[in-house]
């Protein structure tokens, strides 16, 4: 581990790898992917870093990921970036392997990492805290309609940390708006195929619910179209996903492009280091609700700049566990 935690040499132009999850279209197609890469090219343009973003070959489930970190560290990268929870194992083993490089992972802590290598920064996004807005959004919007008074969110895949953040807060903020509002949730089990998404919001809309929270990636989007074609609102995720039409109340964004900036800053400025955790949250626009669709009214606006006042002071504390399911 002789290299972890070292700052970047002085001399030569930096180099920073980022290994997608898979190939990326557009914001339209992957809007957590989508993030990521905006960061990179931000990097690319304003610091003048080479940068790669590596998609991996559709073989294997979980391996796949692991060919695209051994080639990029194999090359000497000075960092390389993995998105999300999927990449876990790959980039565990990466660390491993390569000890003298240095590797980041978006969207986890490090302590999540198997093995807990010192040679990777985790980086920590407090999207409950923009959830929690969003579902106080959501419960205000259902119960100014008739009843049943229900919200709803669609997750990806249960296991994942982040998606149980986004959850917890939209909940939390929900009940805090309205604690009698009925709360649905589903998960797909998948954040690719758009069908089982879109599956789960219909279920969920035949049992009343008038908004739906998407936290799929681009599965999720299955969930949002559905929400359209049925009449309800939606609540978008990772980017700002206003540009679906006004049905979209407001989206949490996780701005995962100032993690990857950020992370790239400071190995060209020499600032460098691995083995702990970047946070983003409120207060440094890590985590914000994205644009408001015009039928949200501005006294409603009002309330939620100043909830969110509330939580980067801390007086409004954000669970970032799940309560039992209503």
């Amino acid at each position: 581990m002789a290299g972890a935690g070292a700052a970047a040499g002085s001399g030569g132009q930096r180099r920073v790898g980022l290994v997608l999850e898979q190939p990326l279209v557009g914001r339209a197609s992957d809007p957590f992917q989508y993030g990521a890469y905006r960061g990179l090219e931000r990097a690319k343009r304003n610091l003048h870093v080479q940068a790669k973003a590596f998609a991996p070959s559709p073989t294997g489930v979980g391996d796949q990921f692991v060919a695209p970190f051994y080639q990029l560290a194999r090359e000497h990268y000075d960092l390389v970036i993995g998105i999300g929870a999927l990449e876990l194992n790959a980039v565990s083993k990466a660390a491993f392997k390569f000890p003298q490089e240095r590797l980041a992972i978006l969207d986890v802590g490090r302590q999540d990492i198997p093995g807990g290598p010192r040679n990777v920064e985790g980086t920590v996004f407090h999207t409950e805290q923009g959830a929690y807005l969003a579902g106080y959004l959501a419960a205000r919007m259902a119960d100014d309609g008739p009843p049943p008074h229900v919200v709803s969110s669609v997750g990806g895949q249960s296991w994942v940390p982040g998606v149980k953040l986004y959850i917890a807060g939209f909940e939390a903020g929900a009940r805090r708006a309205d604690p009698k509002i009925k709360v649905l949730r589903t998960y797909s089990g998948t954040f690719l195929s758009q069908r089982p998404c879109a599956n789960a919001a219909r279920a969920q809309i035949d049992r009343g619910s008038k908004v739906v929270f998407d936290v799929a990636g681009r599965c999720g989007l299955g969930a949002l179209n559905t929400a359209k074609k049925e009449g309800v609102y939606g609540i978008g995720v990772d980017i700002d996903q206003s540009y679906l039409g006004r049905y979209i109340l407001t989206s949490v964004v996780k701005n995962l492009n100032v993690a990857v900036y950020h992370l790239a800053k400071r190995l060209v400025h020499g600032r460098l280091r691995t083995g702990g955790n970047l946070n983003f949250d409120l207060s440094n626009h890590g985590v914000y609700l994205g644009r408001y669709s015009p039928v949200v009214s501005l006294s409603l606006r009002r309330r939620l700049k100043r909830l969110a006042r509330q939580i980067e002071r801390g007086k409004i504390h954000v669970p970032e566990t799940l309560s039992p399911s209503h």
